[in-house]
């Protein structure tokens, strides 16, 4: 049972490899693409319309394709949804990619980075406001952790632009109203387009995937772009990057503790199930105590 359970292990591990690369590829590429795309052709605002414009067009593609497929008509909004409930989304959405693409007029990919990851402070902020999330000590420690590092990285740098980092400090503000926005939206079930929310969302081993992922750009901007990093930035990304591991760790354990919750108000409510999962316990812990001699 072991050696099958490896082999499969190594199998999902060969499948995703190829994935993996082309997700580190893509997001690496794209950022590096932004800032030579921004000198060669300094109309930042230009280029986010013809960006959401080509979305617009392969979305509309997409819905035609599926809705031949299957052969249901896609969920549609009024005008009054999309003016009321859709149009702020989209409209903080155009913003943020507007002003990101803007501000690399002005700053170095590694400031760009490090000041784009602030975004999550003000997800956070929104989603306590909006009631998606509740006040805890933990989230103030976040809050702290991310916001001194990214005081941290700032400080003192050789290569800091006010005008750049306000623009992407306003692009991650807009970037928290964006995403609270579209979670709300998604989660409104009168409008036919729900959003199954769970923590695949919030996974915690794909912030080791985050983290790898901006330490490669920012080693590349080192040494590709001849950005320069002191020490005491280096140590602000560090701790910025802590606050931002402890919130996703946050973030699993809460999805992981509403579904426990979830299950057993429905197992609760349903003799059948609450019989189904006291036979799958069982089951697991006989697997378990059938394994540990094979392990020894």
């Amino acid at each position: 049972m072991a050696a099958g359970a490896g082999g499969a292990a190594l199998g999902r591990a060969a499948l995703a490899a190829p994935l993996v690369l082309l997700y580190y590829g893509f997001s690496i590429g794209i950022t590096f693409y932004n800032k030579w795309l921004m000198k060669s052709f300094p109309f930042p605002l230009l280029v986010t319309l013809l960006h959401l414009l080509l979305i617009f067009g392969l979305s509309a593609l997409a819905r035609a394709l599926a809705r031949c497929r299957s052969g249901r008509p896609r969920a549609a909004l009024s005008w009054a949804d999309c003016l009321r409930r859709a149009a702020p989304a989209a409209l903080s959405t155009s913003l943020d990619i507007g002003l990101s693409n803007w501000s690399f007029l002005y700053v170095t990919v590694s400031l760009y980075t490090m000041t784009k990851s602030s975004a999550i402070l003000f997800i956070l902020l929104f989603s306590l406001l909006f009631k998606l999330e509740e006040v805890r000590v933990a989230l103030l420690l976040v809050v702290l952790l991310i916001a001194g590092g990214l005081f941290m990285f700032t400080y003192k740098s050789t290569q800091f632009n006010a005008q750049g980092f306000v623009l992407v400090l306003c692009a991650s503000f807009l970037g928290g109203i964006r995403w609270t926005l579209t979670q709300i939206l998604m989660q409104k079930a009168e409008l036919g387009l729900p959003l199954s929310i769970s923590e695949k969302l919030f996974r915690f081993h794909e912030a080791g995937m985050l983290f790898s992922l901006e330490i490669c750009i920012l080693f590349l901007a080192t040494r590709l772009l001849g950005d320069r990093l002191s020490l005491l930035n280096w140590l602000g990304f560090a701790v910025c990057l802590s606050g931002i591991s402890l919130h996703v760790i946050l973030k699993a354990m809460n999805s992981k503790g509403e579904e426990a919750l979830k299950l057993h108000k429905e197992a609760s409510s349903n003799p059948d199930l609450e019989l189904l999962l006291r036979q799958t316990e069982h089951g697991e812990e006989e697997e378990e105590d059938v394994e540990t001699p094979q392990q020894h």
